[in-house]
């Protein structure tokens, strides 16, 4: 997990993973990079002891930062004891619900994310993203990798479909090991996404679209005609205009909608 810190007590905990930003500059440019308005609700995952809050907070935007180290969420409450703006909340960020934060309004995400649950919180918002107006993250980079790939290369995969469909991706910047304390042993990148006015493809049902998918990468040096047996015949792959030899990295996210849907109404 990497977020953000300042100096202080408190020790980097195993059990999370936890990797603690403290450049200044990365720290500004993830703030810029989110273009915040007045009046926008903001929503911070992995807090910290607040650096990255701090300058959230300078914005007197609606802020709610969810913590998962109950060390930490006391350090949070007294810090920003005296900010009615903000709300602090101790929560596993795979269980938020961001209707529980505004019943009406859209909300604006950004973080650092644990990098042992970035995949599986991404899909989480994916089911809330009508209720998501923006989100700037900072991920593991080979996962930013995944999240901005095209069909064809080596990083295109269930994530990039799942994620591509509904959001446009955006690279911003990398973040060497050394912003951290301790050091990961990996670089990080920061991605920008924004829902997109309408997803790509045709309508197709939820549940239908993410099996195919989750299908077609569980063996994905495969062919489709392989790895999509049982869920789809050959000629329906054919008829979604798609070779059955190809892998599935080389199909479109708009063309895993089109077999999806097809694939449920022969269902």
């Amino acid at each position: 997990m990497a977020f953000s810190e300042r100096a202080g007590p408190g020790r980097p905990r195993k059990r999370f993973g936890q990797h603690f930003l403290n450049d200044q500059t990365v720290i500004v440019r993830i703030v810029e990079a989110l273009h915040s308005r007045p009046g926008e609700i903001l929503c911070e995952i992995g807090p910290g002891r607040g650096a990255l809050s701090d300058r959230l907070a300078a914005l007197d935007n609606e802020l709610h930062l969810v913590e998962i180290d109950r060390d930490l969420v006391p350090l949070l409450q007294k810090r920003y004891a005296a900010q009615s703006n903000i709300h602090i909340h101790e929560q596993d960020s795979l269980t938020l619900a961001l209707e529980n934060l505004h019943a009406a309004r859209r909300v604006v995400m950004v973080g650092n994310l644990p990098y042992n649950i970035s995949t599986a919180l991404m899909i989480h918002l994916l089911a809330q993203r009508e209720r998501i107006d923006r989100m700037v993250f900072m991920v593991q980079k080979e996962v930013a990798l995944r999240l901005t790939a095209s069909p064809g290369s080596k990083n295109y995969g269930r994530l990039t479909v799942m994620m591509n469909r509904v959001f446009e991706s955006e690279f911003i910047f990398d973040v060497a090991p050394e912003a951290f304390t301790p050091p990961p042993k990996v670089w990080s990148s920061v991605v920008a996404f924004k829902p997109r006015p309408v997803p790509l493809g045709s309508t197709v049902d939820e549940d239908a679209f993410s099996a195919l998918v989750r299908q077609a990468f569980s063996q994905r040096r495969k062919t489709l005609r392989n790895t999509l047996k049982g869920l789809c015949s050959e000629s329906l792959i054919e008829q979604a205009g798609l070779d059955p030899m190809v892998r599935p990295e080389q199909v479109s996210v708009a063309s895993f909608v089109e077999l999806a849907a097809l694939a449920k109404k022969n269902d």
